[in-house]
């Protein structure tokens, strides 16, 4: 794709326990700010949320912030961002935040952060959106996830493009590159099988 203006991150609520994780976090954020993109984020202001928005902001770059009502307390909202939208439900947010971004990125998190990801990541696949999705691996935490949908591939629930759609790196400026780079999905043509097997036609 050209012009990655705004990148939604998705990221845990905590810090996680390997250094790693807050150092990647930050990277982001100052690199974002450096490259004029501004980040979308869960509008947090703890754990990683917190880390890769306080970097992006300190090094001038701009922060908007989509939380739901019923989570500003809980995730501590983030008062310092450029802009923080409050919304009354979490389909409200993930709808706000898909709408305000370019491209999309899940750094590490828990179950949260992955259901996120996977849904975004589905809507390429179903043709509801073409923006690029990516992993950063800081300290090689999606390694097992990687494994998974590899093998997801080799058993034949995920196509080969499918899984190529997920731009994965260990570096920030890898990660950037690859989404920045990213050639746009073809749209999605469904059918239906002989045995009843969803499938997707080229072309």
């Amino acid at each position: 794709m050209s012009g990655l203006r705004a990148l939604a991150v998705y990221c845990g609520s905590h810090a996680g326990r390997d250094p790693a994780h807050g150092a990647a976090a930050a990277e982001l954020g100052r690199e974002a700010a450096r490259r004029g993109i501004r980040l979308v984020t869960g509008g947090g202001s703890v754990g990683l949320m917190g880390i890769v928005a306080d970097a992006a902001l300190a090094a001038g770059g701009e922060v908007v912030g989509v939380i739901p009502r019923f989570l500003v307390d809980r995730e501590v909202g983030h008062r310092g961002l450029t802009e923080l939208v409050v919304v009354e439900s979490m389909h409200e947010r993930k709808a706000e935040i898909a709408a305000r971004a370019d491209a999309f990125v899940a750094l590490p998190g828990g179950i949260g952060t992955l259901e996120e990801l996977f849904e975004t990541w589905t809507w390429v696949q179903l043709g509801l959106h073409r923006k690029p999705c990516g992993l950063l691996n800081s300290g090689g935490y999606f390694d097992p996830l990687i494994a998974f949908l590899d093998r997801s591939v080799a058993q034949g629930f995920v196509a080969a493009r499918h899984r190529g759609l997920l731009q994965v790196a260990a570096d920030v400026g890898g990660l950037l590159a690859s989404l920045a780079a990213a050639p746009e999905p073809p749209a999605a043509k469904w059918t239906v099988s002989a045995d009843g097997d969803a499938i997707e036609r080229r072309g």
